[in-house]
């Protein structure tokens, strides 16, 4: 798949970043140029429209859940697409209004995400997108604020999916990466 192909070609390696052992995979370059991020967006666009929805009875997705920061920076542009609602997780304390909270473990304690408690009704049909999936921490604790509105993950989208930590398991619902990587 060429286009594939192409989203892989421009992620940068950072090596020890944040820190020592780690090889940061970034996207910033895809979204500098606006064939490769169009590229991207379509690709997911498809895949949902192809596959995802195939998942559901009603053949829609109602919600697109986009995880702090980056989930932010693709979902609001494949829910446009689909002519389905967007919805953001983010950080605890950066959302107004009521919201509902879960907590995840992190490298150095626990952290949690929010969402606004109105943003998904019960029955709606959800899809959950984030730049890249590690431990699956931050992703199952999304998943857990869909369910915990009445919603149904449909499927779990990642640019890039880091295959040794095998976090696809910890998920309660499949996942779509476009690059895997082992190392």
């Amino acid at each position: 798949m060429a286009d594939v192909q192409l989203i892989k070609s421009r992620l940068t390696a950072h090596p020890d970043f944040p820190k020592k052992g780690i090889v940061f995979l970034d996207i910033f370059p895809i979204l500098r140029d606006p064939f490769v991020f169009e590229t991207l967006i379509t690709h997911f666009t498809q895949h949902i429209t192809s596959h995802t929805i195939g998942l559901t009875e009603t053949k829609k997705v109602d919600v697109i859940v986009g995880l702090d920061a980056r989930g932010f920076l693709l979902g609001p542009i494949i829910a446009l697409r689909l002519g389905a609602a967007f919805v953001p997780v983010r950080k605890a304390g950066k959302l107004p209004g009521q919201c509902i909270s879960a907590s995840y473990e992190k490298e150095y304690g626990m952290d949690s995400f929010e969402m606004q408690a109105d943003a998904i009704k019960p029955g709606q049909t959800v899809v959950i997108i984030d730049d890249l999936i590690a431990t699956g921490g931050s992703a199952k604790t999304a998943g857990e604020l869909v369910a915990k509105q009445g919603g149904k993950t449909l499927e779990y989208l990642f640019i890039i999916e880091l295959m040794f930590l095998k976090a696809a398991s910890k998920l309660d619902a499949p996942v779509y990466s476009i690059v895997q990587s082992d190392d």
